[in-house]
């Protein structure tokens, strides 16, 4: 015997049905959703990735620290641990310690003179005898990684440019052209620190 339903519970029942079509509606609306926070978070990740290249590309920055090249540990120098031979440092930001490798242009040459030593703008820009130039010379880009201690003089190891630190690195002899590029020196919290820009251009000078 066919069994009625009132038109209430009839109406209750069909309530309860899925609608035709609802479960793939559901299931695309999950996959698309699922899909744009991937998305995002794709393009988020992103742009952290290029902002932290950006800033280990950008030159050395006032109140930068500076650390050792060839260190096991990025360490902030203080002037006591630049010795009077020269050591390849890059700047790092001290706040979220970025270190600044992302251009070679960034590498600096650190020496320890004799303050009494120094001469004209040198002077000001030392930070207890500290001096920092840039380390490419302006040359050929080579690294001016050489030191005649008899003089105190760098020389690039590739050309023998020869350069005074003690007087804003002024050549003194070989093919170069142009001075290193001085950066300027402070102490802060005992440590070194950059105290402003680059003096003079970085790089290759044209020929």
């Amino acid at each position: 015997m066919r069994r009625r339903y009132p038109i209430a519970e009839r109406e209750s029942v069909d309530a309860k049905a899925p609608l035709p079509g609802r479960a793939c509606v559901d299931q695309s609306t999950r996959r698309s959703v699922v899909a744009l926070g991937a998305f995002i978070g794709l393009g988020f990740a992103s742009g952290i990735t290029r902002v932290l290249a950006d800033s280990a590309d950008e030159r050395p920055q006032e109140g930068d620290q500076l650390v050792a090249i060839e260190a096991a540990e990025f360490v902030a120098l203080s002037p006591g641990d630049v010795p009077a031979s020269p050591i390849l440092a890059w700047p790092r930001e001290p706040g979220s310690n970025l270190v600044r490798n992302g251009s070679r242009l960034n590498k600096i040459v650190l020496v320890r003179l004799d303050p009494a030593t120094l001469v004209g703008p040198t002077r000001e820009r030392a930070a207890e005898g500290v001096v920092a130039y840039s380390a490419i010379c302006p040359h050929a880009g080579c690294e001016v990684n050489g030191w005649i201690a008899e003089q105190r003089i760098f020389e690039c190891p590739c050309h023998d440019s020869r350069y005074d630190p003690s007087n804003a690195a002024a050549i003194i002899d070989g093919p170069t052209t142009r001075a290193l590029a001085a950066l300027p020196l402070k102490i802060a919290d005992g440590k070194l620190a950059v105290a402003g820009p680059f003096a003079g251009r970085l790089g290759i000078a044209p020929a």
